[in-house]
């Protein structure tokens, strides 16, 4: 049974959300400002957070880049705000997706479900560790390193870095890596893109940027 951490300063909001993921099953926690969501976070290693952007001692982003800098968990951002620069700071920083206010319950339920099944869809049993050049990806315990130091990615790239592994040397569409990475979001077209940036940038910080490769005109690849 998942556990989520509900982070939304709205306290009758938090608590409708509460009891309607009770409702399917979810085991849940609640936190209405940045520093208790930070200490909930720690105490309870959830398996995923809905992350709400505004609130009070610290905003959704710096709890985001907190968490980021301590564990790949799975975050869906919660925002009144539908400008983009909005969604595309969020995802920049690692989350996995976002929904924006209002939303349904049963939509947030469909998100929490679609990304949990991404984490889950990453393994896969009969290609355990694929290996290219300094790179190794791990499908059992969902993690890649590079000459054993592990790189710290979020699912989305995890997914993103595992499909593109799985054939290395094709092309593959922005389209098709967005539907597997993000397969039931409306995030913009654009946030494949970004969750790219920021694969590479960390394979840049592991010496092996060279191996994710833009084919212009149609997305990416990774070098044989």
């Amino acid at each position: 049974m998942a556990l989520i951490l509900i982070v939304e300063d709205q306290r009758e909001l938090a608590e409708n959300l509460e009891l309607y993921l009770q409702n399917y099953n979810y085991q849940t926690e609640r936190a209405h400002d940045g520093e208790e969501a930070l200490r909930l976070f720690r105490a309870a290693q959830p398996d995923l957070v809905l992350l709400d952007v505004m609130m009070p001692k610290k905003d959704g982003f710096e709890v985001l880049k907190s968490i980021r800098n301590e564990s790949k968990t799975p975050v869906i951002m919660l925002t009144a705000k539908a400008e983009e620069i909005d969604k595309i700071l969020g995802l920049g920083m690692g989350a996995d997706d976002y929904l924006v206010k209002p939303y349904s319950m049963r939509e947030v339920t469909a998100r929490i479900e679609a990304v949990l099944r991404r984490v889950q869809d990453s393994i896969q049993p009969d290609l355990k560790l694929i290996r290219i050049g300094e790179l190794e990806v791990d499908t059992y315990s969902m993690s890649a390193s590079v000459h054993g130091n592990l790189l710290k990615l979020t699912p989305t790239e995890f997914q993103l870095l595992l499909h593109l592994a799985r054939t290395p040397g094709r092309a593959i569409s922005r389209e098709e890596l967005m539907e597997v990475a993000m397969p039931e979001s409306d995030a913009l077209s654009s946030a494949v893109n970004v969750h790219l940036k920021n694969l590479r940038q960390k394979l840049d910080d592991a010496g092996v940027a060279h191996l994710l490769v833009t084919v212009r005109g149609i997305g990416y690849r990774l070098s044989e």
